[in-house]
């Protein structure tokens, strides 16, 4: 089984709730940081690192002295990476690239071949029977999709595989998304927090994931998000309240499962909810 446990915006307590549910199961489970902008899983986990592998994306490269300036390359891109200026001259822009490969198909004379582009590296690495992975995106590099399906495509159908997902409910959030069996959202009882939560909401309709709700802070706010929840049937699956033990906990980057023992068992029964819900 896949989830992804994601939020409409940032700060809300994804990665609180990533880590700690991957470390109360602690067996048979992998960890996906695709948050691959500001990955953070790490700082808590602290797994032991074994690989590393640099990531490229292909992008057009251009001989000159094939090229008939047809323009046809310009025509099919539909992101300006490849534009005919004037009819003169061919030129490239690898960093709007989406590495679709159409304007090598159809150059007439064959003119167009791939070279790659650096999207950012994936290190692996395991701890206490948690496999994790995480993506770190290039500094400047634009496009993270890429690098969070690369990501992706280490997980293993007989583990239960938790993907901690971008902010959001851009490209990357989707790219995070879609395709798991559960989609765990986590907010907060604010304003902002119902706000973002209903677009993020959308998304999962849209996309038609099953999904459940950890409402972070709970204590706080009001009970909008709550009303929301109730509106949408879309069931609370834990709340989590503002304690000063849990923020000293997350403020050492500590684990709440490891420090405060009776949250180990309010994880568990969350995963177990999960799977109800999935199956």
């Amino acid at each position: 089984m896949i989830i992804s446990i994601a939020s409409g915006k940032g700060g809300t307590g994804k990665t609180t709730v990533s880590t700690n549910l991957a470390m109360a199961i602690g067996s048979d489970v992998q960890l996906l940081d695709c948050d691959v902008e500001e990955p953070n899983s790490h700082l808590f986990i602290k797994p032991v690192f074994e690989t590393t592998i640099k990531v490229t994306t292909p992008v057009p490269e251009i001989d000159k002295k094939k090229c008939n300036l047809c323009g046809k390359c310009d025509e099919i891109c539909q992101f300006k990476a490849i534009i005919l200026i004037a009819g003169t001259t061919v030129m490239t822009f690898p960093e709007m690239c989406h590495s679709c490969g159409g304007c090598e198909k159809v150059c007439p004379e064959g003119a167009i071949k791939e070279t790659t582009r650096e999207l950012g590296v994936i290190q692996k690495g395991s701890r206490d029977g948690i496999e994790f992975v995480h993506g770190k995106l290039r500094i400047g590099e634009a496009m993270s999709p890429p690098l969070i399906e690369k990501v992706r495509s280490f997980a293993k159908s007989d583990k239960f595989t938790i993907i901690d997902a971008p902010p959001g409910t851009s490209c990357p959030v989707i790219a995070a998304m879609k395709g798991v069996d559960f989609v765990l959202l986590v907010t907060e009882p604010t304003p902002f927090g119902l706000h973002d939560l209903e677009l993020a909401v959308g998304a999962v309709k849209i996309l038609n994931i099953p999904c459940g709700l950890v409402i972070n802070r709970s204590d706080i706010g009001d009970d909008k998000v709550k009303d929301f929840a109730k509106k949408e049937g879309l069931p609370v699956l834990l709340e989590i309240p503002f304690d000063r033990k849990i923020v000293e906990v997350c403020s050492r980057g500590d684990m709440i499962v490891e420090n405060i023992p009776e949250f180990k068992e309010i994880f568990l029964t969350l995963y177990d909810n999960i799977k109800k819900i999935a199956n």
